[in-house]
């Protein structure tokens, strides 16, 4: 905590990160603004209500802000623009042109979001689309005629752009990455209503219980900073080399391998799919084909967020997205070729491939320790709430998760461009 405040306090002294800072916060001030204007012809109350018996609903308001409890134009959240990501993150694997564009470098990075932003159009337009008929069946809102349909659904569409849009602008001129901020400002916005939920059903035979859940809390904190900040170092050895006079390396440095190398993206992407099966079955419950509509109720009910098929599920996602989104964005090849290029090995392990199967191996290790960790960290809230039995904090677990480790990247990010800034001066 002290590490954190003594960053922002010496990063508001600079100018440049001060206006950072400051764009930010008005980023985020307007997000929240946005996430109370409501979309016209929906009951307001009845929804929070249905919000506050469904825990499915619940989870997915915690993720869009706030924003789909008052039904805003931002209903639909950054879900859509998610989604996309982790379709072209897997086309990535399985289409050799996407693979090679992939390559490219900041060209490649930018053809692929572009990708991606028109990609979330359509699949913002199907998830409004569901999002109303499940308002319909729970009697929310009334049937809209076909015009006012295509109103609603133009809306929310131009919500999510919208959303996406600040994103983008937060991680262009402001501090972080845009898409993880605003997640992390739409689930610290709700921690206020979440502890006044919990505290307005106290009861002092639940002082125990409340104890527990708090040391859990804190206990998870620790677990998240320590398992981000630890890292397997790899020592490298840099060849000496003579030109005329002078000598040129004989150094040795050290390679980390983070133990978490996603980062908070594994758990962002698996709420994102652990929640379809629920909204689908949700949405097909309406059909007139009985059967269709008994294995639709089934399948809603088999993805509970309390049942024991969802936490299982829950858990293997996020370890599978860990390793996968580690292989994204760690080569082992790439860095084994660099190594090799600068004249450097790894004691013991000849240069080119040999390294980069070493590290390779070395990465598999230590990712599975952090893919467990982190599946851990996503069914804790299930297990917490069974131990306490308070409902109104059940995702308690996923969104510290969340939270710290976008902390943690902001902090590492505001003391990099802080670094960098102190070069720039040495040099003139």
């Amino acid at each position: 905590m002290n590490r954190i405040l003594t960053v922002l306090i010496n990063a508001w002294k600079i100018s440049d990160l001060r206006k950072k800072l400051l764009f930010t916060t008005a980023i985020f001030i307007l997000f929240r603004f946005a996430a109370h204007i409501p979309v016209a012809g929906v009951n307001i109350v009845a929804l929070r209500q249905l919000f506050e018996r469904n825990q499915l609903l619940g989870l997915l308001d915690i993720f869009s802000g706030g924003t789909l409890a008052n039904f805003s134009i931002m209903a639909l959240g950054l879900n859509p623009y998610i989604n996309a990501s982790i379709i072209f993150q897997l086309l990535t694997m399985v289409i050799p042109q996407l693979e090679e564009l992939s390559k490219e470098g900041e060209y490649g990075r930018q053809k692929i979001n572009q990708y991606t932003r028109i990609l979330t159009v359509p699949l913002a337009g199907v998830q409004s689309l569901g999002m109303y008929a499940l308002l319909r069946n729970q009697q929310i809102i009334g049937s809209l005629s076909p015009l006012n349909l295509v109103n609603l659904v133009v809306t929310m569409v131009a919500g999510t752009i919208f959303l996406m849009w600040l994103g983008e602008l937060i991680s262009e001129y402001g501090i972080g990455n845009g898409i993880s901020m605003l997640i992390f400002a739409g689930i610290v916005s709700r921690y206020p209503v979440q502890f006044g939920q919990t505290f307005a059903i106290f009861e002092p035979g639940n002082l125990f219980n409340l104890i527990i859940f708090l040391v859990m809390a804190l206990s998870v904190i620790v677990a998240i900073v320590i398992i981000d900040e630890s890292s397997r170092k790899i020592r490298i050895q840099y060849a000496r080399r003579v030109r005329g006079r002078k000598i040129y390396g004989g150094q040795s440095t050290y390679l980390p391998l983070k133990i978490n190398q996603a980062g908070v993206i594994p758990i962002i992407f698996a709420v994102s799919l652990i929640l379809l099966p629920s909204m689908l079955g949700n949405f097909l419950q309406g059909v007139p084909q009985p059967t269709v509509a008994k294995i639709a109720g089934s399948l809603a009910n088999i993805f509970q967020p309390d049942g024991v098929i969802y936490n299982l599920t829950y858990f293997f996602l996020v370890v599978g997205f860990t390793y996968f989104y580690t292989a994204v964005v760690f080569n082992p090849d790439k860095i084994a070729e660099e190594i090799r290029k600068y004249g450097g090995f790894i004691p013991g392990i000849r240069p080119g491939q040999p390294t980069a199967n070493y590290l390779n191996r070395i990465l598999n290790r230590i990712t599975l320790a952090g893919a467990i960790f982190l599946g851990l960290i996503a069914i804790l809230p299930s297990i917490a709430q069974g131990l306490t039995g308070i409902a109104t904090l059940t995702i308690g677990g996923t969104s510290i998760l969340i939270v710290v480790s976008v902390i943690l990247e902001t902090t590492r990010q505001l003391e990099a461009m802080m670094t960098m800034r102190s070069y720039e001066g040495f040099l003139r």
